[in-house]
């Protein structure tokens, strides 16, 4: 496969930064979840004009977070609300990354 322009930025960045590719999969995966809230949206018939008004707040602020972008829990509690969705929460470990278990005496 040839290399691309992305791939030698991530090569770069990991180079000035070993932690690079740790912060573009926390990307990807809020641009995966805001995908998926976007298209649960679009089925339920909702423009994000609707679902601004629900939440009380700007259709930016809606756009903002089906773009991907970082926003507030609590932001998005109340997208989810607002599509009469429920957000869950799982919290799993990072792969290659254990904490010491803690011996009790």
């Amino acid at each position: 496969m040839e290399r691309d322009f992305l791939d030698e930025f991530v090569e770069e960045r990991t180079r000035k930064n070993p932690g690079f590719p740790d912060l573009v999969a926390e990307a990807e995966r809020r641009r995966d979840l805001a995908r998926r809230l976007a298209d649960e949206r679009q089925a339920r018939g909702l423009s994000q004009t609707v679902v601004a008004a629900r939440m009380r707040t700007a259709a930016s602020v809606v756009s903002k977070l089906e773009s991907g972008g970082d926003v507030k829990l609590s932001t998005l509690q109340r997208y989810c609300a607002a599509i009469g969705r429920n957000l869950s929460f799982k919290v799993d470990a990072q792969p290659g990354k254990r904490r010491p278990v803690r011996k009790s005496a």
